[in-house]
C-alpha cells in the first residue's frame, strides 16, 4: 500500500472591512490555491450568501466525482480493448438541509460514452463497473455514488 499526500491553501478573502461583525457583513468569497496549478477562486453557494458566478464546494464535490470516474473509465476502457472516442457526463447530487447542518444523500453520473465499434459495447459497461471500483473520491464518500451509463457507437 502507498500513500499519497496532497495539499491545498484555501483563503478567505471576504473581508469588507469590518471582518464577520455580522453574518451580512463579509463575503464567502474564498482563493484556493494547489503549487503549481492556477488558482481557483471559489464562494459558497447562491442560497448561502455565496456568489453564485464561482466555484462552490458543492459544486467541487460533483465536479471530483465526475472527473474521477471518467479518468478511472479511461483506464478500465483501455484495459479492456475498448477504443472510446467521447465522454461527456451529466452528472446530479442530492443535498438535504436541516437547519444549520446538511448532506449530500446521492450522486448520479450519467455518462454518455462513444466508443469506436459495436463489438467493444459489452466491454465499455464493464469498464464502467471496474471505474466505480477504483474512483478513489467514490470509495471515499459516506453516500451512494450510482453510475447510470449511456454507450453508442460512433
Amino acid at each position: 500500500m502507498s500513500t499519497h499526500r496532497y495539499a491545498v491553501t484555501t483563503t478567505w478573502t471576504g473581508d469588507r472591512g469590518t471582518g464577520t461583525s455580522g453574518y451580512r457583513d463579509y463575503a464567502r468569497d474564498v482563493s484556493i490555491r494547489v503549487a503549481g496549478k492556477p488558482e481557483l477562486e471559489a464562494s459558497a453557494d447562491r442560497p448561502f450568501r455565496g456568489d453564485p458566478a464561482k466555484w462552490n464546494p458543492e459544486d467541487m464535490l460533483m465536479a471530483a466525482l465526475s472527473e474521477c470516474h471518467l479518468l478511472s473509465y479511461l483506464h478500465a476502457a483501455t484495459t479492456r480493448g475498448v477504443v472510446v472516442t467521447g465522454y461527456e457526463d451529466a452528472a446530479e447530487g442530492d443535498m438535504e438541509l436541516a437547519g444549520n447542518a446538511g448532506r449530500f444523500t446521492r450522486v448520479v453520473l450519467r455518462p454518455r460514452v462513444v466508443i469506436a465499434e459495436e463489438g467493444m459495447r459489452q466491454a465499455a459497461a464493464d469498464a464502467h463497473h471496474d471505474a466505480h471500483e477504483w474512483c478513489f473520491i467514490a470509495n471515499s464518500v459516506a453516500f451512494p455514488v450510482e453510475v447510470r451509463p449511456e454507450i453508442v457507437v460512433a
